[in-house]
């Protein structure tokens, strides 16, 4: 088990966090950043909302889960430390104080002044900024300000007033005060990786294969394999660590059994689960150097996906996924799926889509909603090395599920979804039609007062300025859309037609 320290941040002295003895110090912006935004608005009152009845009812009565919890205002400050520091640990959350546990009675502080005490603490372990939002709420029809707590999920480890660290499971703020649960803490969070654990194998599984031979020789062919491995810290103390043997071994399924395959199944049906009786053929497994997996992976995924038929108004048809979006999607799974979890890739076929399902949760503050525009690598050896190969799967560092996502619009297709069920990544690829240039007009035009030409192509993802042009002038002979009187040329706008 790693060893820990606490390291309080050298501009902020309030603020601190647990960290792994080794944890090097280019990562130290894991803390630094977040702690600087928060103390620049350190000085900020906390504002007064007003709230209606009917959502503070909402609040009284919100099921306490992963995401929620409600306490009452007498519970001891150091208490609610532990509950935040558990949201910040998972997924993020809100915390309501000033609402008893049992009755889910509003009884709030009797003013701000009131609440000092647990602002104080909050600010000394989470201060206000980008991770941690405070409020007071008010109602009229009932007595004194709830504190709401907002907790965004965080980069780094973010501990209780006890120096413990929390995690939320379920509705429980559960302490992480053994090594064992500390260490996959680290791993779920990515303030460690797997990938430089060592492996227990001879180190000639990686300096004598035929991969490591291939590669050499394509990418470095002045240097031997062993120097160039230990350079890149993947050899150390006569052992491959982790990313070398997932990379470099030829077999590294029989060095790390049950952490790195792909298993493949084609379900024919559309329902939401596959189950036995629909699987067309035992699974696919697909192993191998990570290379070659995802390569093999992505063939036949694009082999299986090809293969399945689609009635259309001109007969019986090939169902079609962009070709980028399968290899990004698959390609970003390998990369960075948790490798300390025993469990396989698994890519599930259905008539009406593809699941990939990855084990282990997004790490650091990456989250399902921010993920294609926040970037974290949790293996980030891995990424690094495979981006040398030749014709490497990551191309674009960082781009790939921008990318997926583009294709899939580019083809009249719905976005990808991404979800994280239990203790995995889940990204569904739909094969599920855009809405029409026509319905999506009509639902802006039903939110705004009017649309032009360039907002309409952006929301339609229509190239050109002629085509959208010939999409408004079909609307008007139908009857959905009008001029705007007084524009006329580029600054012509649309409205929904007034009778």
């Amino acid at each position: 088990m790693l060893g820990y320290k606490q390291i309080k941040d050298y501009k902020y002295q309030p603020n601190s966090l647990w960290l792994p003895d080794n944890f090097e110090h280019q990562n130290l912006h894991y803390f630094e950043h977040c702690n600087t935004v928060a103390y620049e608005d350190l000085d900020m009152s906390i504002k007064i909302n007003k709230i209606t009845k009917e959502q503070s009812d909402k609040i009284r009565l919100i099921r306490e889960n992963q995401f929620g919890d409600v306490k009452g205002k007498d519970i001891a400050p150091k208490i609610l430390t532990q509950h935040i520091s558990a949201f910040a640990n998972a997924d993020g959350g809100d915390l309501y104080i000033g609402i008893t546990d049992i009755e889910r009675l509003w009884e709030g502080f009797v003013n701000e002044e009131a609440a000092n005490g647990h602002l104080q603490a909050f600010e000394e372990f989470f201060p206000l900024g980008t991770d941690f939002q405070y409020e007071f709420l008010q109602c009229d029809n009932h007595p004194g300000l709830v504190l709401h707590a907002q907790i965004n999920k965080t980069q780094a480890i973010r501990v209780a007033s006890n120096k413990i660290p929390y995690k939320r499971v379920g509705a429980q703020s559960l302490p992480q005060n053994t090594p064992e649960k500390l260490k996959r803490l680290e791993l779920a969070k990515g303030v460690v990786s797997f990938e430089t654990e060592l492996v227990n194998v001879s180190k000639d599984v990686v300096t004598k294969s035929e991969v490591i031979k291939k590669f050499i020789n394509e990418v470095v062919p002045t240097t031997k394999p062993e120097p160039w491995l230990r350079k890149q810290n993947l050899l150390r103390e006569e052992r491959p660590v982790v990313a070398g043997t997932l990379i470099f071994a030829d077999e590294p399924q029989a060095a790390l059994p049950k952490h790195c395959g792909i298993k493949i199944y084609r379900y024919k049906t559309r329902d939401i689960e596959g189950v036995r009786d629909v699987l067309s053929e035992d699974p696919i497994t697909v192993e191998g150097d990570l290379y070659t997996q995802i390569n093999k992976a992505v063939q036949i995924t694009k082999e299986i996906t090809e293969s399945i038929p689609k009635l259309s108004d001109e007969g019986m048809e090939k169902i079609q996924y962009p070709p980028e979006t399968l290899h990004e999607i698959l390609t970003n799974a390998v990369l960075h799926r948790d490798y300390s979890i025993k469990d396989d890739i698994h890519i599930r076929i259905f008539d009406d889509r593809v699941e990939v399902q990855s084990p282990g949760r997004l790490p650091s503050n990456i989250t399902p909603e921010n993920i294609l525009d926040e970037r974290f690598a949790r293996n980030g050896a891995i990424v690094r090395i495979l981006n040398k190969f030749p014709n490497p799967p990551n191309k674009d560092v960082g781009e790939g599920l921008n990318t997926a996502f583009i294709k899939m619009n580019e083809l009249g297709l719905k976005a990808p979804v991404i979800k994280e069920p239990e203790n995995s990544v889940l990204v569904l690829i739909r094969h599920e039609p855009l809405a029409s240039p026509t319905e999506m007009i009509m639902e802006y035009l039903a939110k705004n007062p009017q649309i032009k030409n360039a907002k309409a192509r952006e929301i339609t993802h229509t190239s050109t300025d002629f085509r959208m042009k010939g999409v408004f002038n079909r609307m008007e002979k139908a009857g959905l859309i009008e001029k705007v009187p007084g524009t006329k040329t580029s600054q012509t706008a649309w409205r929904k037609k007034s009778y």
